[in-house]
């Protein structure tokens, strides 16, 4: 496998023939390259469509974390059981950084793209260590790090009766929930330790439990493992309004002074992936925040997640 630099994020894996036999061949290489640089990209690989991107995945071994399974807020639509379309919000919509579901009690462990087809203007994934956030966050805000290791963090989100495509939050209960009605919803969302209210509309507004904000990784590392600036930032649509959807653990609500630093580091410290066609990229998903840049023209980004 081709040495990287020890600095260079993301990790560029340059090659070419059949991904799913590199990845299969490679894996302990690529897991170690993986766990350095927290991000790799793929490029010059013989990927031509979403089969060989599902094949590659399956090469590479590990079991998959389905959409159907998960509590993600976005619409999405399976191409095949392992692989589905990422966010489907309009192209005008920038997602923000956040690592995977970590607004939920249940997230996976890597994320798979795969580029079929690039945007003609934009549309790059911006990527961000969210362990060096951490650290220069810890010397510029401390109190704010200190609150969120003691008290953790909660979410609200409220979720529509069915599939709103023009939300990067669209994804209805019915969907997030597998549940068919309401009483279906309700014990869902109770074994799962959430609170809710249901609205005049037939939405549903749900608060987690207390999540964590920062993620001990095993080999000591820690991270700014959360969904709390793209929640701030972005969760904007009819039914969430940004300034409600995050608060302390307590209740206390995080303020747009508390996120300031947060956002600022982060945004100073983001790799924008563009994206050519046939690319994927391996991210490790506790280390390592993605998001997606407003983009023109058509674009086609897919994803498969790794439990």
């Amino acid at each position: 496998m081709t040495d990287m630099s020890q600095n260079e994020f993301p990790g560029v894996i340059p090659g070419g023939g059949d991904l799913a036999a590199f990845l299969g061949a490679n894996k302990a290489a690529v897991d170690a390259a993986l766990s350095d640089a927290g991000a790799l990209l793929f490029r010059g690989f013989d990927v031509p469509d979403p089969q060989a991107f599902d094949a590659a995945v399956e090469g590479y071994g590990e079991p998959g974390f389905t959409y159907e399974d998960s509590l993600s807020n976005a619409v999405r639509t399976n191409v095949t059981p392992r692989v589905f379309t990422a966010n489907e919000a309009p192209p005008t919509t920038e997602i923000f950084l956040h690592h995977e579901m970590a607004q939920t009690p249940l997230y996976p462990a890597k994320l798979f793209f795969y580029c079929e087809i690039a945007a003609e203007n934009g549309g790059a994934t911006p990527l961000c260590r969210s362990d060096w956030v951490l650290e220069r966050l810890a010397e510029q805000a401390p109190d704010f790090v200190s609150r969120v290791k003691q008290h953790g963090v909660r979410y609200t989100n409220v979720m529509p009766g069915d599939d709103d495509a023009g939300s990067g939050q669209g994804r209805s209960w019915r969907s997030t929930l597998s549940a068919a009605d309401r009483a279906g919803a309700e014990a869902r969302l109770a074994q799962l330790g959430y609170s809710w209210d249901w609205q005049e509309d037939g939405s549903l507004g749900a608060t987690t439990p207390v999540l964590d904000a920062v993620r001990a990784l095993p080999d000591g590392r820690r991270t700014f493992f959360n969904q709390l600036i793209a929640a701030f930032r972005g969760w904007a649509d009819s039914r969430n309004d940004p300034n409600r959807a995050i608060t302390f653990g307590d209740g206390t609500p995080i303020t747009g002074a508390d996120m300031a630093p947060a956002i600022a580091i982060a945004d100073e410290l983001t790799h924008d992936l563009a994206w050519q066609p046939g690319d994927v990229a391996l991210i490790d998903n506790c280390l390592v925040m993605h998001g997606r840049r407003p983009f023109e023209g058509k674009r086609r980004v897919l994803a498969s997640l790794i439990a």
